[in-house]
């Protein structure tokens, strides 16, 4: 058990934001097969998994996020892959993929779903004022989850990453229809990430607060 939480804070300890990554180096399929899976595998407020992972691999589409991205630059030219989290626009309590995860994926009775469904309909409209824009936001939350999984799972692989969020949302958006790998009303992009391998060691070790600065037991 010590040993196992050695390596977990030693790849806690090993991440950290790559901007720039080893173009000769390549992901095995495998090991980001794996990363994927984990995202997949991760957590989600009444286990709706709103999240989709678009993986971007074709060279030009990277070229013209560039263009969108700002804060991708040194990243979409040389991350092995790079992926766009997506996150589904309609999460009401009627939709579509609603019932699919309740009934199809999670297997509840319908009397069980039904409850559920009533339950999770309250939530959003106590909670999220019944607002597309503020439940938009609060599934975004939950792909960064998934995010924040698959960056420590490629960690403790020997993998980098980066997250990205300096972008232009509706340029990018309009960059992904326009390439048909979305339709807007189906989904939003929630944040970018850029796995490979580090070109260079980072400049100056990791700096965090103290856990007592940050830590209060009530």
């Amino acid at each position: 058990m010590e040993t196992n939480k050695q390596k977990i804070l030693e790849a806690f300890r090993f991440r950290h934001a790559c901007r720039v990554f080893d173009i000769d180096k390549k992901i095995p399929d495998d090991d980001f097969w794996f990363i994927l899976e984990t995202g997949r595998l991760s957590p989600s407020s009444v286990g709706l998994e709103p999240w989709k992972f678009a993986v971007i691999q074709n060279p030009q589409l990277r070229e013209k996020l560039k263009a969108v991205a700002g804060g991708a630059q040194g990243q979409l030219p040389t991350a092995s892959h790079f992926v766009i989290l997506l996150v589904r626009q309609n999460l009401r309590a009627d939709s579509a993929h609603v019932i699919k995860m309740l009934k199809d994926i999670q297997r509840m009775p319908d009397e069980i779903a039904q409850h559920v469904a009533g339950h999770y309909q309250t939530f959003i409209e106590n909670e999220l004022e019944n607002d597309d824009r503020l439940i938009f936001e609060w599934a975004s939350r939950q792909t960064y989850i998934a995010l924040g999984n698959m960056m420590t799972a490629a960690a403790q692989i020997g993998i980098d990453s980066c997250p990205i969020e300096g972008f232009d949302k509706k340029q990018a958006t309009s960059l992904l229809q326009k390439e048909g790998i979305i339709n807007p009303i189906d989904y939003g992009i929630a944040c970018m990430v850029a796995f490979g391998y580090r070109l260079e060691e980072p400049k100056r070790p990791k700096a965090r607060q103290n856990l007592e600065d940050i830590v209060e037991w009530v």
